[in-house]
């Protein structure tokens, strides 16, 4: 069973190294997967409060937030894209937050040790400790073939940028646990929802891009 989940894991992350691939060398191809992207983050927002929130008002107030704040990063990450230098800067935050997800998960199996927290029972100190040594590694290693400059700015926005994306993460694991739910969806095999693959990258772009902004 692990073993067939791992398959799948592998598999959805080659696809997925793909679109990014596409993402970057298409502006049509960006502007299609962030609309998708974003609608079916909101769908599966709503699916998770709906089994948590039974006031009416406070449901859509939620959700209204939710929806404004993906709309807003959508239309941002779409606005960046079209400048050179931010474009750069966005693949970067990117590549920081997926190396954050993928260093958690590889400290946290090969590592094992103490949980984290009780909202999320995978997570371990371990993992969190790699996520930021993997997020620092690969955004200093590429903003040093990119521009051979290498100082504490870069590291600290790695910092943020991985401290961002975990924070993401457990307020969505927080939000499964509430709705009883393993992941927000199915359409990633191995992986879940859309929301558990952006769950991270939702917090740390926005906040390592002003990082970068203000100290680099």
């Amino acid at each position: 069973m692990r073993e067939n989940v791992l398959k799948k894991r592998i598999i959805t992350s080659a696809f997925l190294i793909l679109l990014i691939f596409l993402m970057f060398n298409s502006l049509h191809i960006m502007t299609a997967i962030l609309l998708i992207m974003g609608t079916l983050s909101a769908i599966e927002f709503l699916n998770l409060t709906n089994r948590i929130i039974k006031n009416k008002l406070n449901f859509f107030f939620l959700n209204s937030i939710f929806i404004f704040y993906v709309s807003i990063f959508s239309i941002s990450f779409f606005i960046l894209y079209n400048f050179q230098q931010s474009k750069f800067i966005l693949l970067i935050l990117l590549i920081g937050c997926i190396s954050s997800d993928i260093g958690g998960y590889l400290f946290g199996k090969i590592l094992k040790g103490p949980k984290l927290t009780k909202i999320s029972p995978n997570k371990t100190i371990a993992g969190a400790l790699g996520s930021f040594v993997l997020t620092c590694t690969f955004m200093s290693g590429l903003i040093y073939y990119k521009t051979n400059i290498f100082n504490f700015s870069i590291i600290f926005t790695g910092l943020l940028t991985s401290f961002f994306c975990q924070l993401g993460d457990l307020f969505f694991s927080y939000l499964k646990r509430k709705a009883k739910l393993k992941d927000t969806g199915n359409l990633l095999p191995g992986h879940g929802g859309i929301l558990d693959r952006l769950d991270g990258v939702f917090f740390g772009i926005p906040f390592g891009f002003a990082t970068l902004i203000l100290f680099f």
